[in-house]
């Protein structure tokens, strides 16, 4: 990865971008200053109160899922606005030629549970053709989207964070297939919830590119999906796509994500609250064991536990004084996923001090006092957790009985160059 012809082509295309929608304050105001009173505005929010003119003449499809809301706050008069899907909303303005959606893991609706989609169907609500797009990328995507008769493809979901999420690698695969098909691509801007403060962790090799990670970036990248859209346009694609974002206004770098006053949808069903967003990019590696992830519980992520655990594992992973969070010795009973039915022990992560609570970090010093105090641990078969972390590294370290530091220590110069890259497509201060 190095700076590039592709990454200027980028930057000058989102400039244009913002300034088609509002001029030189509009784009200032993307810059952190936000609009009168500090009310962030989301991508969607400053599209329509442009009365849609980005769309102007385009036939639009829609890459979104439940998250792709808007409404929800108080209006000047006191009363809540209704929470409205933009979906919903572009369908019933005569302004947007709205022709079809397409609905990534979990669904347009939202009704699938991890691993899987809703398929092709008709909308109950809009009557508009929903097509899936879940696994499915380059060519047979492309012809997707040509099948669909659409021009533009607008893409609008809330992002967790993590590299492993797959909705950015949506993103990814969406743009590439725009491209072969010869259709503009326009991304509509939702904040990070867990803040854009840093990128944390290791950094993916390409010989362990999968969907839950396609290209080498951090594993929590600190950014939003604008600026991940920028970087595969700059970095990774082979040929760029014609590309728009949609910045919002309002948003800082270090916001978590109550201060944007948005409501929190759901972006998948495993992640119920911004607290799980908060920690999934370290307790996600617990996919990779034969340990729950807390799936099947009311706190996925946070609790994490396995048969013939006890308080030893707490006990261990307090007595590293890890910054921000503390661990209390749990027992709960999934009622899906691993351990399904069966009660199990283990430990519950609380945050007490989110400024200073490092995710990956303790994502690491969990899975060494597991292994460490718990005889039954073990990787799950298939080396998932190779695919999770981008390498064959955090593994065999903890395996032949590294500690937490020199784990962590062991990625700094492959984070130190993707910081380095990332700094290029960060819009916000």
């Amino acid at each position: 990865m190095n700076v590039s012809r592709r990454g200027l082509l980028a930057a000058s295309t989102t400039a244009a971008g913002a300034l088609a929608l509002g001029g030189p304050a509009a784009a200032a105001g993307a810059a952190g200053t936000g609009p009168a009173g500090g009310r962030l505005r989301t991508g969607f929010e400053r599209l329509a109160a442009d009365g849609y003119a980005l769309l102007d003449g385009d036939r639009v499809g829609v890459v979104t899922n439940p998250t792709g809301v808007t409404g929800g706050r108080a209006r000047s008069h006191g009363a809540l606005a209704p929470v409205r899907h933009i979906v919903d909303v572009m369908h019933a303005d005569e302004r947007v030629d709205l022709r079809a959606v397409f609905g990534p893991e979990h669904g347009f609706r939202g009704t699938a549970q991890a691993g899987g989609s809703e398929g092709r169907y008709d909308d109950p609500a809009t009557g508009l053709p929903v097509y899936d797009t879940y696994q499915k990328s380059g060519q047979a995507l492309a012809e997707i989207f040509t099948a669909s008769g659409v021009d533009t493809v607008v893409f609008d979901i809330q992002d967790a964070g993590a590299r492993f999420y797959t909705y950015i690698w949506t993103l990814y695969d969406c743009m590439e297939a725009a491209q072969l098909a010869g259709k503009r691509f326009v991304v509509l801007d939702r904040p990070n919830p867990v803040t854009g403060r840093a990128a944390l962790g290791p950094v993916l090799h390409e010989e362990f590119a999968s969907f839950v990670g396609r290209k080498p970036i951090a594993q929590a990248h600190g950014m939003t999906v604008t600026e991940l859209a920028r970087l595969y346009n700059g970095e990774f694609l082979k040929t760029p796509v014609p590309l728009e974002t949609v910045t919002m206004t309002g948003w800082r770098r270090g916001d978590f994500y109550e201060a944007s006053g948005l409501p929190w949808v759901p972006p998948s069903p495993n992640m119920p609250t911004p607290d799980t967003a908060l920690v999934y990019s370290g307790t996600c590696l617990f996919e990779g064991t034969n340990l729950s992830e807390g799936r099947g519980t009311t706190r996925p992520f946070e609790l994490l536990g396995a048969e013939g655990v006890d308080r030893r594992w707490a006990e261990a992973a307090n007595a590293l004084e890890l910054p921000g969070v503390g661990f209390r010795e749990a027992y709960f009973a999934p009622v899906f996923s691993k351990f399904e039915g069966k009660t199990v022990g283990g430990v519950q992560l609380h945050v007490h001090d989110r400024e200073r609570f490092d995710p990956v970090r303790t994502g690491i010093a969990l899975l060494v006092t597991a292994k460490r105090s718990w005889s039954g641990f073990a990787w799950r078969e298939d080396n998932w957790i190779d695919k999770l972390t981008g390498s064959t590294q955090v593994r065999t370290m903890i395996d032949a009985g590294a500690d937490t530091d020199a784990v962590v220590d062991a990625w700094q110069r492959e984070l130190s160059t993707f910081r380095h890259i990332r700094a290029q497509y960060l819009h916000y201060r």
